[in-house]
């Protein structure tokens, strides 16, 4: 995600918030820009989920293990 899609979703929130609001195009270029930015956010913290390692107390290191569901 890049800085100026950043500041697209930022500008078209407080356009939402004003007396004009958004036009049905920009209505879905917010929803595509917001979609992005969450895969964005949820990748990136899979990525940190999956290279986390768990040491135990006897000091064996095991990575985190993915839930099944």
């Amino acid at each position: 995600m890049t800085d100026q899609e950043i500041a697209r979703i930022n500008e078209l929130a407080r356009k939402s918030k004003t007396d004009e609001g958004l036009t049905p195009a920009e209505r879905i270029e917010q929803s595509e820009l917001r979609k992005k930015y969450i895969d964005s956010v949820l990748g990136s913290l899979r990525g940190n989920l999956d290279s986390t390692k768990i040491k135990h107390p006897d000091g064996t290191i095991t990575p985190l293990k993915k839930d099944k569901n």
